[in-house]
């Protein structure tokens, strides 16, 4: 049994989790959740123990100084908790960390354990995946559950998906077998442009995140870093031809795709949206340092991307692993993609299974914030 001292009794908990690695691409999904921590000042209350889970051969601690003490850092899965104020307050329970190394049905329980003890009501997990999205569109975000109950309710999409998964599949599956009501949420990075940070991702994950559990999240200044992130990523992409045929494909794909979904209805659900987000003064959001993410895009290995053969290139495609593995397996959001490894053998970008991990291919619906034309 887990004893929790020193956390208060939390008012309609959710909790909220990511993991580096595997399932995060761009560093997304643990870009969100660390922009909840700090914008709600999260307090650590937990810290699973690294040597149960981890091979630090492969993600290794890390030593510094504090006043001239040396300390050391251990790889590990810590837990906070946001209180969220106003008229209907709640709370979060965060999770954040690193996909372990081993036992991961002990892992999946332990964090169980927690969700029991702290009455969470549902477990949010977001992921990242690798696919044929262009940079300049809304970014594809999927919501999936193993729960058909829940899938109905919620509008989400129920999964299908076999083949290779990661924690943030297992942790699903884990929900569903101990009774807790699971959903991920996966956004599609463009893998010509794999290297984090990615904040139009980030803040894609964040507004799918308001909708679900219907909250409004201070956004600071990730909108500003994610125009900004697009900038930088046009600007390298307009010096290489082959990269700027290549990202027009894409975007012929996209728009092709969506066509259909360009209804009265949709755009009025978007606009909704948008009305709930915005800020009550109704000013723009603006942010006072943007360089840094120049700085990673300039100084990072440049788009090697080739334009695919014509039909295969799609908006919503397969993932690709994170750490160089390579995926076998029925393409879905889970992180199987094709056979050959590579995005965009799947139809619509997507598989018809959907996922739970580590590639999300299906996109249930956009939630953006820069970028084009709105899109549900």
């Amino acid at each position: 049994m887990i004893e929790l001292e020193g956390v208060p009794e939390l008012i309609d908990p959710v909790m909220v989790a990511a993991f580096e690695g595997w399932n995060d691409a761009g560093d997304a999904a643990s870009g969100a959740v660390a922009h909840l921590d700090r914008e709600w000042k999260g307090e650590v209350f937990a810290a699973l123990d690294a040597e149960d889970y981890y091979d630090f051969q492969v993600n290794r601690p890390t030593v510094w100084l504090d006043n001239g003490v040396r300390k050391i850092t251990w790889p590990t899965t810590r837990l906070s908790v946001v209180r969220i104020g106003g008229a209907k307050p709640r709370d979060l329970v965060l999770v954040r960390g690193i996909e372990p190394s081993m036992r991961w049905r002990s892992f999946c329980n332990e964090i169980l354990g927690f969700a029991h003890e702290l009455g969470v009501e549902m477990v949010v997990i977001l992921g990242a995946l690798l696919g044929d999205t262009p940079h300049t569109r809304p970014v594809p975000v999927s919501g999936v559950t193993s729960d058909a109950d829940l899938a109905r309710t919620m509008d989400l999409e129920e999964t299908k998906y076999e083949g290779p998964t990661g924690i943030v599949g297992i942790l699903q599956e884990a929900c569903t077998h101990a009774g807790v009501p699971a959903v991920s949420l996966w956004a599609a990075v463009p893998h010509y442009v794999s290297q984090p940070p990615n904040p139009k991702a980030t803040l894609a994950l964040l507004n799918r995140l308001e909708d679900l559990i219907d909250i409004r999240i201070p956004l600071g200044e990730l909108p500003e870093d994610a125009r900004a992130w697009q900038l930088g990523v046009d600007q390298l992409a307009a010096e290489d031809s082959e990269v700027a045929e290549y990202v027009q494909t894409l975007e012929e794909a996209r728009d092709t795709a969506d066509l259909p979904e360009a209804s009265g209805d949709a755009i009025a659900r978007e606009f909704e949206r948008y009305l709930r987000r915005r800020d009550p003064a109704g000013s723009p959001e603006t942010a006072t340092d943007t360089g840094s993410y120049f700085r990673d895009l300039s100084g990072g290995p440049r788009p090697q991307a080739k334009p695919k053969p014509e039909g295969t290139a799609e908006p919503e495609g397969t993932a690709e692993p994170q750490d160089g593995q390579e995926q076998t397996g029925t393409g879905g959001p889970e992180g199987p993609a094709a056979p050959d490894g590579k995005a965009g053998d799947e139809p619509d970008g997507t598989s018809k299974d959907e996922p739970d991990d580590t590639s999300e291919g299906t996109s249930h619906g956009t939630s953006d914030g820069v970028g084009d034309t709105p899109e549900d």
